[in-house]
């Protein structure tokens, strides 16, 4: 049965496979990787045609020419690898229809035959070629056949099974030749590793069914000791009650089976009644939500509107509405009187005003001065730091540097030579002297003292006259 809306290209490529000669075929046939590599790889239009190329039987002209010699083909090896790739193409991803069966255990079988039986041709050529470069075309023709079979392959698993018991691929793994073995073995690896995703796959579905399973008879089990339990904790309680109870005692039991039943109806006839209204309840939030911001929206509108409104001038007054208002001008003046300012004074707090801001921005000068100052300061306390601590020691020091010891503030050089001259006291002084004093103790050092000049250390600043 033909399909309908069968794509017009596939149409004229039959019609012309139909109508031309056998030597132009496989010529014909090739167009069909054109129209494949032009549609979405995974769409719905990809598949259409795939099934149009199959009902018009170009999947079965690609298999009669794989099968003939190569030598009778127009484009030779190049047109067989190219027939090869279309062929698996098509296969992959394929749905038959009401052909399945003779597609899956016919079609499928031979297409993967004949891609061994190309493979076994190229591998006895390429072993009779003499030259390099045909060699390695015949190579990668070799190739090309090998990745349409694993293609083949890895779209329909079930063919592996035929391929690996299949005499020709066995005669290609125990060829001689080097680039031939290896390509076969990565081949072979590949169809191998397809097999092997194919079992842990089914191990996986097998497993996740005997979990079911395995769920489904403890619920039943569950379920069972269940309802064993319930009959003997009914049959321990028939037991108890006194005979002329009984009765009594099945009705309360039917009232409060008959309440739980009706609690759970309830809430599950709730619980429907409750998903069949979600819809709508979302429907009347939505609306609800959009009628606020449209509100909110319009009222803002309307304030900006009410805002930038242009003025319309007053309002004609009457001469009763003109008097209420003046004598309402006349209270508030009485009640409020203003004060009135002579000249004189307002050049004076004018005067006065002047000075304190003139005030304000001398002292504002002074202020950033001395903090000017005090920067100046601090950066070169942080300089003289810096050189101290980068300086060697005295003993160490040659040339020029012990100019870094010298400091141009007074102040630090009198605090400098005091803690000199208090550390040598300390090392002269006898050692029954130094027995009371600890390390952090300091010496009262005379002033008359502070300016002697050491004669093995200069301390900076401003010497004596």
């Amino acid at each position: 049965m033909k399909p309908t809306g069968t794509d017009p290209r596939i149409l004229s490529l039959a019609a012309e496979v139909a109508n031309s000669p056998e030597q132009n075929v496989p010529i014909i046939l090739l167009k069909l990787k054109e129209i494949i590599n032009n549609t979405p790889l995974g769409s719905s239009e990809l598949k259409k045609i795939k099934q149009d190329i199959y009902c018009y039987d170009l999947i079965q002209y690609c298999l009669l020419v794989l099968s003939q010699d190569c030598s009778r083909i127009q484009g030779g090896w190049t047109t067989i690898s190219q027939l090869t790739q279309i062929l698996s193409h098509c296969c992959v991803g394929l749905e038959p229809g009401e052909d399945a069966e003779e597609f899956y255990n016919e079609l499928l079988p031979s297409a993967a035959e004949n891609f061994l039986v190309v493979g076994r041709r190229l591998q006895t050529c390429f072993i009779n070629a003499a030259k390099g470069e045909e060699k390695d075309e015949l190579l990668r023709f070799f190739q090309i056949v090998t990745d349409s079979l694993f293609w083949l392959l890895g779209g329909h698993v079930q063919l592996i099974q035929n391929v690996l018991q299949s005499d020709h691929f066995l005669h290609l793994l125990q060829t001689d030749n080097l680039q031939i073995g290896s390509t076969v073995m990565t081949m072979l690896q590949n169809i191998l590793q397809i097999n092997r995703s194919k079992r842990s796959k089914i191990l996986l579905k097998l497993k996740r069914q005997k979990e079911e399973e395995d769920r489904r008879l403890q619920l039943h089990i569950q379920r069972q000791r269940a309802m064993r339990l319930s009959r003997e904790l009914r049959l321990s309680m028939l037991e108890i009650v006194h005979p002329g109870q009984v009765e009594k005692h099945n009705r309360e039991i039917e009232e409060k089976s008959a309440l739980i039943i009706q609690k759970h109806w309830r809430g599950y006839r709730e619980r429907k009644i409750f998903r069949q209204q979600r819809p709508s309840l979302m429907e009347y939030k939505a609306a609800v939500t959009l009628q606020r911001a449209t509100l909110k929206f319009l009222a803002k509108c309307h304030k900006k509107k009410k805002l930038f409104a242009p003025w319309q001038g007053l309002q004609d007054l009457t001469d009763e509405r003109r008097v209420k208002l003046k004598q309402q001008v006349d209270d508030y003046l009485q009640r409020h009187p203003s004060s009135q300012m002579s000249d004189v004074t307002s050049r004076e707090l004018h005067s006065q005003a002047q000075e304190q801001l003139q005030h304000y921005l001398m002292g504002r000068v002074l202020e950033e001065r001395a903090q000017q100052h005090r920067e100046a300061l601090m950066a070169q306390i942080n300089t003289n730091i810096e050189q101290l601590m980068k300086a060697p020691s005295l003993k160490e020091a040659e040339g020029k540097e012990p100019e870094l010891f010298l400091s141009r503030s007074r102040p630090v050089a009198a605090k400098a030579k005091q803690a000199h001259l208090t550390a040598l006291k300390h090392l002269q002084a006898p050692w029954w002297k130094n027995l009371g004093e600890e390390e952090g103790d300091e010496i009262d050092v005379p002033k008359d003292e502070l300016s002697v000049e050491l004669g093995t250390l200069f301390i900076g600043g401003t010497k004596p006259p």
